[in-house]
């Protein structure tokens, strides 16, 4: 089964769960169903379309978050899929200040890299082989970002994350 998102009474993305709860959600009449996956489920009183988009009937509080959890998943959609050194299509991590040297494994020295351009930087800094990001790295922000960093997002759903911190998708993130 496909996921759905389940935005707020405000609209504000929440998270995502499987068809199946989205569609009990709705037929308990505590969700509305925003946007359908174009899926039909047949039952013996008649079919329904499964959700992809659902709204809640009540506002739900959400307390604060500090930060994005610093994810694999979420990193490649951060960059995009892409190499922040070459522009090639993404397969592994790479610590701008190598860990060997002091660097964190935090948002701003963390970068998604290709597997060729990781292993000829290793554990060298950029100053020493002459090597510049092309995008400076950062913690994403937004209510978004936690739908976005635990996977794929479905395309119908862009609409309502990028109000909250999404960018469009591009063919390269698409395809990571």
């Amino acid at each position: 089964m496909s996921q759905t998102l389940v935005l707020n009474a405000t609209y504000e993305p929440l998270g995502v769960v499987a068809e199946r709860r989205a569609l009990i959600l709705v037929l308990n009449q505590r969700a509305t169903m925003v946007e359908s996956s174009g899926e039909v489920l047949h039952y013996s009183g008649g079919e329904v379309f499964l959700p992809s988009v659902v709204k809640l009937n009540k506002f739900i509080r959400i307390p604060y978050r500090h930060s994005v959890p610093l994810s694999r998943r979420a990193l490649f959609a951060r960059d995009h899929g892409r190499c922040v050194y070459c522009g090639a299509t993404a397969a592994s991590i790479d610590h701008v200040i190598p860990r060997s040297r002091g660097g964190e494994h935090s948002w701003e020295n963390v970068v998604s890299a290709c597997h060729r351009c990781n292993h000829q930087k290793a554990d060298k800094t950029l100053k020493e082989i002459g090597w510049r990001l092309r995008t400076v790295p950062r913690e994403p922000v937004g209510a978004a970002w936690r739908i976005l960093g635990t996977g794929r997002p479905d395309t119908r759903w862009l609409a309502y994350l990028e109000p909250y911190g999404a960018e469009p998708l591009t063919s390269a993130a698409a395809s990571a």
